[in-house]
């Protein structure tokens, strides 16, 4: 079985525990059970891995927690991050799930012994809080007792028999794969609310690709809209893991999902030593200032956000706002984000940000950020993607890319909307690698092509009120039918020709006939 074929399996039989056991359960709710079942798996095995370090003599499952000594839990801790005891693992707990009446609540005992294991380390901060929303105690898993340890139960047993195959033979990221799998389905499946934090993995290579682009290595990289984690890790996926020298930067809002893009770190097998992921508000509460600067910086922040904007006056005097001497408007956060991630961005990086379309052209505050980004030549390419590419929305959606270190005063513009930059897949629209390659050509030449891309230079920018439109500037094909009037002319003329005869042959027939 390939590689592919071993995915799709593996894919098609986590989707099918989790139709098969949410029962009455609401899907998007009910995720992070599943999600937390593979990642307790995950956890469990790959810290068997540990311990054992190769040696097949030993058989870490079978010892006794009695063998355990602190000198041991201790080099583990400051190694991995966390402890489990043989005791607590996944296979231990998985081969009894059905006939064990105390399942929930030993399932609780044991996931706060694991983040308590980290207290007092420096891991405490990334393990504390990644059971959180696994609740085996929860009414969504039943009223009863005996109904919430039926369906985690349920949920063990499936997740064991899923076959992830040997770390020896790097099928390890099989579970960070299967993760995602999930976690997208579920966002196609739960709309809007779905949708909101997950980043198309098609999508994310693109971006990743045009926030490390020609850099041989990069300091660090940084995603102030974290949500779970999918585009810092597909910069991990995409480019070899010393190119990105210390690791992995994000903060997130949402305590779920900060959770999640935790777990994502560790189910691709980033230590906790190599991530920091934060929670909090990012325009208000920014937790990562002194890490900057970062060399890359990849987002796609929410769209047209309400935040406090102007009814926080201190904000105008932050240094991330103050430069532009304007707040963005209340009712749209997206020019905050934005103006974040250029503060964060050191003067070789890159940042690349999906954005709403409308904030490149409409007046108002978000006019004068953009005056002070095109005036300060920071925009590098605006580029406008195809419809229908993210889950829950069909809006075509723009990447803003941001660099302190242009040698020429010009924008670059690419319409890679049209037919030949997706695939049309179900009720989906897909960037296949030919598409991506095709977008990162363009973006790396900066060459005029017809219908496709223009380098615009900044003053004719600023004639046009900073309008930062794609359309504006990139002309769309025409692909109306060309008519040859003269040519269609002369046709026209032999059909009435033609229809002339014909008539006058009719008229004579119809005379005969008459007399």
């Amino acid at each position: 079985m390939t590689s592919i074929q071993q995915r799709a399996d593996l894919q098609a039989k986590i989707w099918k525990i989790a139709n098969d056991v949410r029962g009455s359960v609401d899907g998007w709710d009910f995720k992070q059970f599943v999600l937390g079942t593979l990642f307790y798996r995950f956890i469990s095995e790959n810290f068997t891995n540990y311990i054992e370090g190769g040696d097949d003599s030993i058989n870490y499952a079978a010892l006794s927690d009695d063998v355990i000594t602190p000198e041991i839990k201790d080099d583990a801790i400051k190694t991995k991050g966390y402890f489990i005891y043989p005791s607590q693992l996944f296979v231990n707990i998985a081969k009894n799930a059905n006939t064990n009446s105390n399942l929930n609540t030993d399932l609780k005992i044991i996931f706060d012994a694991i983040e308590s294991s980290a207290n007092g380390y420096p891991s405490e901060q990334d393990i504390k809080g990644l059971f959180a929303d696994f609740d085996t105690t929860s009414t969504r898993l039943g009223n009863t007792v005996e109904n919430k340890n039926s369906r985690l139960a349920a949920v063990l047993k499936g997740v064991e028999a899923l076959n992830f195959g040997n770390f020896e033979d790097n099928q390890i990221d099989l579970f960070g794969d299967a993760y995602e799998f999930l976690i997208s389905n579920y966002a196609a499946n739960a709309g809007k609310s779905g949708g909101e934090f997950f980043t198309p993995q098609h999508v994310s290579k693109l971006i990743a690709q045009l926030a490390m682009h020609k850099q041989d290595k990069v300091n660090k990289i940084y995603d102030p809209a974290a949500g779970s984690g999918s585009l810092l890790l597909q910069a991990k996926k995409h480019f070899d893991n010393h190119i990105i020298e210390e690791g992995f930067y994000g903060q997130e809002v949402n305590h779920t999902t900060y959770n999640l893009a935790r777990m994502n770190m560790f189910l691709h097998n980033v230590n906790y030593d190599k991530f920091h992921i934060e929670l909090g508000d990012t325009l208000l509460h920014p937790k990562l200032g002194d890490e900057k600067p970062f060399d890359a910086i990849v987002s796609n922040p929410p769209y047209s956000i309400k935040w406090i904007g102007s009814d926080d006056p201190t904000l105008i005097n932050d240094d991330r706002f103050a430069p532009a001497g304007v707040l963005a408007p209340k009712s749209k956060a997206d020019f905050a984000f934005v103006l974040h991630a250029l503060s964060y961005l050191s003067s070789k990086g890159r940042a690349a940000i999906v954005c709403f379309p409308g904030i490149f052209y409409r007046g108002g505050a978000e006019q004068k950020i953009r005056k002070y980004l095109v005036d300060n030549n920071f925009v590098e390419t605006v580029i406008a993607l195809a419809p229908n590419l993210f889950f829950g929305t069909s809006i075509a959606v723009n990447i803003l890319v941001l660099s302190k270190h242009k040698t020429e005063n010009k924008t670059q513009f690419i319409d890679a909307s049209g037919e030949d930059f997706f695939k049309k897949v179900t009720n989906n629209n897909i960037l296949e690698d030919a598409h991506i390659d095709k977008i990162m050509k363009l973006f790396d030449k900066k060459e005029n092509v017809d219908y496709q891309a223009v380098n615009v230079d900044n003053k004719a920018i600023a004639e046009n009120d900073y309008n930062l439109s794609v359309s504006s500037y990139v002309e769309a094909k025409d692909n109306r039918e060309v008519i040859d009037i003269v040519e269609l002319n002369a046709e026209i003329s032999k059909t009435v020709e033609k229809i002339d005869k014909l008539r006058a042959d009719i008229d004579l027939i119809v005379k005969e006939i008459s007399g």
